[in-house]
């Protein structure tokens, strides 16, 4: 499934309502039932006779691509479906704007080898998130390059669900999480100033072109 979930005041901005799942009943008639045992030569049953209701749940909301693009989707248990969101006026595909919004260190956020988010770390997390007031995030955990590689980019996925767990319950829309361990370095790893600086959260953020 799509991993994201439309708000309910941008769905009321485009449905004309506000739902997060949409339950959709399918009504046959008893005449369609009877056409059928007709056409297969049987006798209809009387319970045919009479309307048949049949419910399920369909989930629906609103994905954002990695660079930006927005996408309707739905999801109904056995078949999914997805459709650009276009511009009611122009038609065009519509796209948010997309840029790094903060990266703060790790020693901030975390202690050393650990995923738990100190006192400190989750102050900064929640007024961040306070304010910001983008439409989605991306967070994505970086490490220096002690211990193994497969050792950081554990670490470095643990720490960002731990942001974006702490993201979403400020009421946030986390789009994607990701960990890269020592992959993706902003410096060589060469010294304790450059690991320093590869210890990082990044943080991205989607909004509305001005």
């Amino acid at each position: 499934m799509v991993p994201m979930l439309q708000s309910r005041a941008v769905a009321r901005q485009f449905w004309g309502t506000a739902l997060d799942r949409q339950t959709v009943s399918w009504a046959k008639t008893g005449a369609a039932l009877l056409a059928l045992a007709a056409f297969a030569g049987l006798a209809a049953p009387a319970a045919a006779q009479q309307q048949v209701t049949v419910t399920n749940t369909i989930e629906w909301g609103l994905w954002v691509d990695p660079d930006g693009c927005m996408h309707w989707w739905s999801d109904g248990g056995f078949e999914g479906y997805m459709t650009p969101r276009r511009d009611p006026e122009t038609g065009q595909h519509m796209c948010l704007e997309r840029n790094t919004c903060a990266v703060p260190n790790t020693d901030v956020l975390f202690a050393t080898d650990s995923a738990q988010l100190t006192a400190s770390g989750r102050r900064w997390v929640r007024q961040f998130f306070a304010s910001a007031g983008a439409f989605a995030y991306a967070i994505y955990g970086h490490t220096d390059s002690r211990a193994s590689a497969s050792y950081n980019q554990r670490l470095s996925q643990r720490r960002a669900e731990a942001v974006a767990a702490e993201a979403r319950a400020q009421g946030a829309v986390v789009d994607r999480v990701a960990g890269f361990g020592e992959s993706r370095p902003v410096a060589p790893n060469d010294s304790a100033a450059n690991m320093q600086k590869n210890r990082r959260v990044e943080i991205v953020c989607y909004r509305y072109p001005q």
